[in-house]
């Protein structure tokens, strides 16, 4: 009897196959780090002629999606194996139809959130120019700008589970930050919980009286939503037009939560001083995005920070997830019940 088929899907880094290789007699490994899109009909029966001969496949959190239309184009599929413990992108029903079992990871290297770190990173480097001055001193230029102090400024969260509680307690004991949160249903009281949580007193978190007026207090608007249908383009036109024209806005979570044609007008109009961006729609961004193709922080433009969905790109994480995937494979490949089964 041949050996099932083995999919590694978006493995951009080219670290996944090491983590298989004791099971290089048991089963055939085939990893595909190019991304192919479903939603694009072309791409999707792309994706269905790599796909159609594999038994098992692995994918990286939701780079991917699986919807019922793609599962059920592959017939030969028998389990698919996912990082992390929340894949949004997976019908799981029509996996749990099909009788496919559907199974991920949930080791995470102690201490502050991968993504809370990033978001840091990416507020830190939007108000101290640090991407422009690099550029800048190696290519033979000195100063020509000047930093944003955070001190005192109004950090604003755009959601507040466990990433915008940790990102809110940095702002507030690093940096000397005020913070208000809002989202659709955050009461003071929840507020006061989360901070809470944190080792922070009641009423460090404030909850804005109105999401205008969370977005025309903000100096950095940092976005942790979850994205839903009723969520999607929850900052659009009116919230940008709204903000500061000293105000930045930090998106880590998902690129749907903004609406893209309004941001892209708000910059290239230098509404606002900046955005810093790790998450898109699509993702890989495509060759010819404006945001990869317009001079940014010139003739008037808002400066514009990007990172290539960066902040669970965390080796520890990364390679601790590979390791789990792995176990859980030999598991099936012996007939031993999966662990962290998600259907």
């Amino acid at each position: 009897m041949p050996n099932p088929k083995f999919a590694i899907l978006d493995d951009y880094q080219g670290i996944a196959t090491q983590y298989f290789s004791h099971l290089e007699s048991r089963i055939d490994i085939s990893s595909f780090p190019e991304t192919l899109d479903p939603r694009d009909p072309a791409q999707h029966d792309a994706l269905i002629r790599r796909l159609e001969p594999f038994d098992v496949i692995l994918a990286m959190r939701e780079r991917t999606p699986f919807a019922a239309k793609t599962i059920n184009s592959l017939p030969n599929l028998k389990l698919l194996l996912t990082t992390g413990l929340r894949n949004l992108s997976l019908d799981l029903q029509t996996f749990t139809d099909r009788n496919i079992p559907v199974a991920g990871t949930e080791g995470r290297p102690p201490g502050v959130n991968s993504t809370v770190q990033h978001t840091w990173a990416l507020i830190l480097a939007s108000a101290r120019n640090i991407a422009r001055d690099d550029a800048s001193v190696k290519q033979g230029g000195w100063q020509g700008s000047l930093g944003m102090t955070l001190s005192g400024k109004k950090l604003a969260l755009l959601g507040l589970g466990k990433l915008g509680s940790q990102v809110g307690k940095i702002g507030i004991q690093s940096f000397g930050m005020d913070v208000i949160a809002w989202s659709v249903n955050l009461t003071q009281e929840k507020a006061d919980e989360a901070a809470l949580a944190q080792g922070l007193p009641a009423g460090s978190f404030l909850v804005a009286p109105s999401k205008s007026e969370f977005f025309a207090s903000a100096d950095i608007v940092s976005v942790h939503y979850v994205l839903s249908d009723r969520s999607r383009g929850i900052v659009s036109t009116d919230e940008l037009a709204g903000m500061k024209k000293s105000g930045i806005i930090v998106n880590t979570s998902r690129g749907p939560l903004i609406d893209e044609s309004a941001l892209l007008g708000a910059l290239n109009a230098g509404q606002i001083r900046g955005a810093a961006l790790d998450v898109f729609d699509p993702e890989p961004l495509p060759l010819d995005s404006p945001w990869r193709t317009t001079n940014w922080g010139q003739d008037g433009r808002s400066e514009v920070l990007l990172t290539p969905h960066m902040g669970y790109g965390e080796e520890d994480l990364l390679r601790g997830w590979y390791k789990e995937v792995a176990e859980n494979l030999e598991r099936w490949l012996n007939g031993e019940t999966l662990l962290r089964k998600l259907n």
